[in-house]
């Protein structure tokens, strides 16, 4: 009696009850973009909103048993999902079915894939958590720095032979997990600077970038010249800064996608290609802008009616609620992200156990990279990378993924005060 108790007074309702809400909304937003009328049943597997409903109700079930499962259960068998996702994506690249110019599924039959990636972010969860809650593991050590790099690393590259650039930079948002457990901010730096160069790079001839980090690296020099450890340490990053900028242009025009390229081109206003690689971010824009306060209600969206803008049900489903439901519908929907993100970011800080607060931050980490790229996507903020918005997209992968992450901590939380 008291362990049922315990299951149902433990567990964080107010993150399911988001989770809901956001799968909800999903699904009627799902059902608007790519509404048939041939076939208006929502139990006609020919259309994705039924098959959405269905794995709605398939993710529940999954959420359900989750929460049944020992904590322990979870943590002990985290090495076994990671590598178990390791050879999934081995797979995909053997036998993967090409989507969006994306070999990333697997086909299951019946119009049904699996897409590997998407669970590799919730098995890398795991063994990260797993590994950096072990009590020998110290993050600021080159060895704990880098064995966790690995286990990042090793689906990031398989992913990114897939190829999906989008999937592979949902990982590289794991690093504020390390800087929450104890990695130099420094790292944080260092990164947004490459990002920076990389894109005034492109922007500028190399010789003005290279020109202007030398007179910003005198100037703090000049400033500090008496500390000797940092005068080498600018003068080792001033070579590495410019080593970096000449690389870019190869890195432009050999390594990226002659696609990938001409979306980050577009971004940055060197090229404008409403009818080619724009169009898709050129129309959502416009379907956003149409909703204006209250939007043009249910069903009733021209741009989502008419199928102006591709892959609505999937990496633009946001422009459908900004057409539909209009600015107070958008609002509604950051909303509900922002409280879940600070829910998660809540229930991991409150956490004893260093796994269960690892892991939470993973999950926190994930979802807010999510949001932030997908919404920056379908309003011309970010290059179109495809990823879904969670949740709300179409599609089992990433609905499963996401219901996995999310109860697993809510499982988590709910024993917080036993020991994982």
């Amino acid at each position: 009696m008291n362990n049922q108790r315990s299951f149902f007074f433990n567990v964080d309702w107010v993150t399911v009850f988001i989770y809901l809400a956001l799968c909800t909304i999903g699904w009627f937003n799902i059902h608007s973009a790519v509404f048939d009328e041939r076939h208006p049943g929502i139990l006609d597997f020919k259309t994705d909103y039924s098959k959405q409903l269905l794995y709605i109700l398939i993710s529940l079930v999954i959420g359900i048993v989750i929460l049944l499962l020992e904590s322990r259960f979870i943590t002990a068998l985290a090495p076994a999902f990671y590598g178990i996702t390791l050879l999934l994506l081995l797979l995909v690249l053997v036998v993967g079915r090409s989507v969006g110019g994306n070999a990333a599924w697997i086909s299951l039959g019946g119009g049904f894939k699996l897409q590997p990636s998407e669970f590799a972010k919730f098995t890398t969860c795991l063994l990260l958590a797993r590994y950096l809650s072990a009590t020998n593991v110290r993050i600021t050590e080159w060895r704990s720095f880098l064995t966790a790099g690995a286990i990042i690393g090793v689906p990031m590259v398989l992913i990114l032979l897939q190829p999906d650039m989008g999937s592979t930079l949902v990982f590289y948002s794991l690093i504020f997990v390390l800087y929450r457990e104890g990695l130099s901010p420094y790292f944080l730096v260092i990164s947004a600077l490459f990002i920076i160069l990389f894109l005034t790079s492109i922007l500028f001839t190399p010789l003005y970038v290279v020109a202007a980090i030398s007179v910003l690296s005198l100037l703090i020099i000049a400033l500090f010249r008496k500390n000797r450890r940092l005068v080498v340490t600018i003068l080792t990053g001033l070579v590495i800064c410019i080593a970096f900028v000449f690389s870019v242009k190869f890195i432009y025009n050999h390594v990226l996608q002659p696609h990938q390229k001409v979306r980050i081109d577009i971004v940055l206003g060197i090229k404008n290609d409403p009818r080619g690689q724009g169009y898709n971010v050129n129309q959502s824009k416009i379907a956003i802008g149409s909703g204006k306060f209250w939007g043009k209600g249910y069903l009733h969206g021209t741009q989502t009616k008419y199928s102006f803008v591709p892959a609505q049900s999937t990496d633009f489903i946001f422009c459908t609620v900004g057409e539909e439901w209009g600015f107070v519908g958008s609002v509604v929907v950051l909303g509900l992200y922002l409280f879940l993100v600070l829910r998660i970011i809540f229930l991991a800080e409150r956490q004893r156990s260093p796994f269960s607060r690892i892991y939470g931050y993973g999950v926190a980490s994930i979802i807010f990279f999510h949001v932030m790229i997908n919404i920056a996507t379908t309003i011309g903020l970010a290059p179109v990378i495809g990823i879904p918005l969670p949740m709300i997209s179409y599609g089992g992968s990433s609905l499963l993924n996401f219901t996995m992450l999310i109860f697993v901590l809510v499982k988590l939380d709910s024993n917080r005060m036993g020991i994982v």
